[in-house]
């Protein structure tokens, strides 16, 4: 989802909203109630949620390198080198 800026032309209250694409665009500022609220010409940000964001859509195998299996992974090939050994 979008992260869209916002200001009131009023007051100079500025906010960035989480907005979907598909939502109309705010004009009530929340500070001073006038009707002058109005996107910002910027970037728009966004955010990624879920599972699967690059670590693990383009590695394979053994090339995940997530943070959570980092503890994971040094117990692992520790008990791995302790069998070889």
């Amino acid at each position: 989802m979008p992260i869209y800026e916002y200001a009131c032309k009023s007051c100079g209250f500025q906010k960035d909203v989480l907005q979907k694409l598909s939502d109309e665009p705010l004009t009530a500022c929340p500070e001073c109630n006038n009707e002058t609220f109005s996107k910002q010409i910027s970037a728009p940000g966004f955010r990624l949620s879920g599972g699967g964001w690059y670590e693990t859509d383009f590695k394979t195998g053994k090339k995940k390198n997530l943070a959570g299996d980092a503890g994971k992974s040094s117990s692992s090939s520790s008990s791995s080198s302790d069998s070889a050994a």
